[in-house]
């Protein structure tokens, strides 16, 4: 079964974009693996507590990153 997992600082991305994600990755293994993959695929999106992750030793925060994902229609 092919499995992906993204790890993305929380509140970044739509529900939309999470979608996207979903999406395109698993065209992306059909592709590679044919049509035989789309029903086995998993896709998980994980996402990191603000502070929960960092680059080049830095502790990085949603703040730094220039703040939250725009809220789309039916979001709380």
């Amino acid at each position: 079964m092919p499995f992906a997992n993204f790890k993305v600082p929380e509140k970044t991305l739509t529900p939309k974009q999470k979608q996207e994600i979903v999406t395109r990755t698993t065209e992306l293994y059909v592709e590679l693996y044919g049509e035989r993959a789309r029903n086995t695929t998993m896709v998980l999106v994980e996402e990191v507590a603000d502070g929960g992750w960092g680059i080049s030793g830095d502790v990085l925060t949603l703040a730094m990153l220039g703040g939250a994902a725009p809220a789309e229609d039916g979001d709380a």
